[in-house]
């Protein structure tokens, strides 16, 4: 069963029975068994606007609830024939992003001439090198999209300037925004958007009628920001995320601010926040001691607080005991419009092929490039192709002659079934390739043989990073650095780095943990033969939080805690 607490505007009767409009307190959602057993699945995400709620579960399906007051109100499946990894609600419109990269939306502004049918938005980016998206994130009324190459298109309404163009009437068609983006920030029911680009300078446009672009006192008086303007108020440091909302009725009670500033309270004391999000009007947080604190417009109970008082300072939720208590981490929280979710949602699937999917769409580390029937050219990461593919040869060469055959949509399909060796990415195209690619070995296998290459010296050649420590010098491929680790991500993707080697001295690690680390990188498991020490699970301790290491449920810290338990 899955934990998930809902409190806010009830529009879910067939779901939340016996049970008032406005609910104050958090109490579970619970799926009925007549959904072909969706209550057996993880949840792993929950996006809700003002006229329907989405459940994506872990198996790559979502199911839909939409606010109609009706008491034999069914959920509906989202036909979509490809596996969902994100969902995003606006005010107005939906959008899905597939494994494969496609975003298929709907909506009045999306497809007017039918508003409630599905079509794929990515397809109609013009330049079709642009056409594999990374992330999705809708707003009000608009849409924008992450691509591989890091650029963000916008579709929809502009009449508030939030897609940057000058358009007014919007756009049907994805129009380009910006280049050399990192993150997208808007809220379903926002009006306005913020792109952070890869030097972590902050841009924002669209509605500004209460400062919320934070634009300073001099820009008060301009409602609509319809260019990119960058945004000079904001603290040093590193931004890790931002959640807009529509500030609607609570700007009444609010003396507008038009500077970004620090919210302040004890509750934040000693504590760190490990999510965040805003509905219409109303901010949640949940902070690492297992605090989920509330504040905003609170008409329909919102905030969770047991009544429908609005809370202008940062209020704490009293929550029923959770069953997964003992990993606040896995919590996530979803506000929509005059509602708001706390739902269980742990790491579940594998980050190496995961990441390796991703890695594959980056044009930064491609070294080899095939050409499909159509002309289009496709790159990959010569490598893990080498390592992917049986040891022979000619089996590039194999891979060239089906590639030039296929089109651009089944070659991405043929390289990220490589990739993540799954073959129910396209069965049909599984045949084509099962003779020249290591079908059978996981990608945990990979990565170890890649660590434990016999030829020595044809190895070294592909590692290009180097990290010293004591006088020793170790040698890395990036592309593998840049899977595990979120500290050498940002190092490797910025546009401002030095793309050449480094030398990191970690000379605080003793050989064993070094070793652990080195192990793990590769191949996501503990090293063999190496006793486990309270010396060595404190280094560990202060190198995962270094690294930045992107891992697995359970992670390395986990694992050797009981290894060094038994």
């Amino acid at each position: 069963m899955n934990d998930c607490l809902f409190f806010g505007e009830n529009e879910y009767p067939k779901l939340i029975k016996n049970k008032p409009n406005s609910i104050t307190k958090p109490i579970q959602f619970k799926f009925e068994n007549e959904n072909e057993n969706e209550n057996e699945k993880q949840i792993k995400q929950i996006s809700s606007g003002i006229f329907g709620t989405i459940f994506l579960f872990e198996n790559g399906k979502a199911i839909e609830y939409l606010n109609e007051n009706d008491s034999k109100q069914n959920p509906e499946k989202i036909q979509i024939e490809e596996n969902i990894q994100k969902v995003s609600v606006g005010f107005q419109n939906e959008a899905i992003l597939t494994i494969e990269g496609n975003v298929f939306a709907k909506g009045s502004d999306i497809n007017p001439k039918n508003p409630n049918q599905f079509i794929n938005i990515s397809s109609l980016i013009e330049d079709i090198n642009d056409r594999i998206i990374e992330d999705i994130v809708s707003g009000s009324n608009s849409i924008y999209l992450l691509t591989s190459n890091h650029n963000v298109y916008g579709i929809g309404e502009d009449f508030y300037g939030q897609l940057g163009c000058n358009s007014y009437y919007g756009t049907e068609k994805p129009i380009l925004m910006m280049k050399n983006v990192s993150k997208i920030f808007s809220g379903n029911c926002s009006n306005h958007v913020f792109l952070l680009n890869s030097n972590q300078e902050l841009f924002g446009c669209g509605n500004n009628d209460y400062g919320q672009l934070g634009l300073g006192e001099s820009r008060k008086e301009e409602i609509r920001i319809r260019e990119l303007t960058k945004i000079q108020n904001i603290p040093k440091g590193k931004i890790i995320d931002i959640q807009c909302m529509n500030i609607m009725d609570l700007a009444n009670y609010y003396e507008n601010t038009y500077e970004f500033t620090e919210i302040k309270s004890s509750l934040f004391e000693n504590d760190d926040i490990l999510d965040i999000s805003c509905g219409s009007a109303h901010t949640l947080i949940l902070t690492s001691k297992g605090k989920l604190i509330s504040f905003g417009l609170n008409n329909f109970g919102q905030l969770g607080t047991g009544n429908t008082n609005d809370q202008l300072t940062p209020f704490q939720i009293e929550l029923p005991e959770l069953r997964f208590n003992e990993d606040i981490s896995n919590y996530h929280i979803s506000c929509g419009y005059l509602k708001s979710f706390l739902y269980y949602s742990p790491f579940s699937f594998s980050n190496l092929e995961e990441d390796l999917i991703k890695l594959f769409r980056r044009k930064e580390f491609c070294n080899i490039s095939f050409k499909t029937k159509n002309g289009e050219i496709i790159e990959a990461h010569k490598l893990i192709l080498k390592y992917r593919l049986n040891q022979n040869q000619n089996q590039i060469e194999k891979l060239q002659e089906i590639i030039s055959k296929k089109s651009i949509k089944e070659s991405n399909q043929i390289f990220e079934m490589i990739y993540s060796n799954n073959s129910k990415i396209n069965p049909k195209l599984y045949p084509e390739i099962k003779e020249i690619i290591n079908s059978n070995e996981k990608i945990e296998e990979t990565m170890k043989r890649i660590y434990l290459n016999e030829n020595e010296n044809e190895n070294e050649n592909e590692k290009d990073f180097i990290i010293e420590r004591k006088e020793k010098q170790y040698k890395f491929p990036k592309l593998i650095l840049i899977m595990r680790s979120e500290l050498y991500r940002g190092m490797f993707l910025s546009v401002t780095e030095d793309k050449s080697n480094k030398v990191t001295d970690y000379s605080e690690l003793s050989d064993e943990s070094f070793q652990i680390f080195e192990y793990w990188i590769y191949s996501n498991q503990i090293k063999k033969g190496i006793e486990i020490t309270q010396e060595i699970i404190d280094e560990i301790q202060i190198g995962i939080d270094y690294f930045q290491l992107n891992q697995t449920n359970p992670n390395l810290f986990d694992l050797l805690i009981k290894r060094f338990n038994n």
